[in-house]
């Protein structure tokens, strides 16, 4: 019987969120503590990389996130953004949240109808003069990059933020039944903060074949994974294996 999940993700700032509400029907009881933190990269970091922000006609979001540190980058870095600038986002959720930082125009703004890059790249195809602008996290690699050059699509990666690895305390992890993992990073930072670590019993679930192929590659038993067909969300799949394993 399942009755603690570790959720390496900042609580949900709303009653709203799936996971209280598999808490009420359930009675799971979750802990959310992330894994890693992340981190804007200075302006003199992302100068180093000889990037011109205004040399490109398009940006592409694949997160929260790149959206975030993007906007900080130009504000620190003073640059003006044009009016016709178009924003690409990974999905509609993802991109709507650049009305945080500029007027939502929907003659400018594109996204994904999956929440998955193939279909993001199909999107931008329909665009072939932009010259695309894509902010990434340090260190990860474009996950579409090929996919981008067989369609032969002008576009830039570059680094404006960076996951840090959270510190526990030994044994952290021990009294949980489940731990949800999110990234690769999150499964480096497992296994760094605690070598010893023993599965056992505890189940595994993860977001992002990225993840999933993290977790086995540490020799690892993958329980569940998300997104899929059925269940595009981890909340989804969650509750689907906790319906099957009551």
């Amino acid at each position: 019987m399942i009755k603690k999940v570790l959720v390496s993700q900042p609580a949900p700032t709303t009653e709203k969120s799936p996971y209280h509400d598999i808490a009420q029907n359930l009675g799971v009881e979750f802990t959310f503590q992330p894994f890693v933190k992340v981190e804007g990269l200075e302006a003199r970091e992302f100068r180093s990389q000889k990037v011109n922000i205004l040399d490109h006609t398009a940006i592409v979001f694949n997160s929260r996130n790149a959206i975030e540190h993007f906007f900080h980058l130009c504000k620190e870095l003073r640059v003006t953004l044009p009016e016709d600038m178009k924003y690409f986002g990974i999905s509609e959720k993802v991109i709507l949240y650049i009305q945080k930082f500029v007027q939502y125009r929907k003659r400018k703004v594109f996204f994904g109808s999956s929440g998955r890059w193939p279909e993001l790249v199909t999107t931008m195809a329909k665009h072939k003069t932009e010259n695309y602008l894509i902010p990434l996290s340090e260190g990860v690699p474009l996950e579409a990059a090929a996919q981008l050059d067989a369609k032969k699509l002008k576009h830039t990666e570059c680094a404006m933020f960076r996951t840090v690895e959270t510190k526990f305390e030994a044994d952290a992890y021990k009294g949980y039944d489940m731990i949800l993992i999110f990234t690769p990073t999150g499964v480096h930072s497992l296994m760094n903060n605690f070598p010893n670590f023993e599965q056992g019993d505890v189940r595994i679930g993860t977001f992002g074949p990225a993840t999933s192929k993290a977790i086995t590659d540490e020799g690892l038993r993958l329980d569940f994974q998300a997104p899929s067909k059925e269940y595009p969300s981890m909340s989804g799949a969650l509750k689907a294996y906790l319906d099957e394993h009551k």
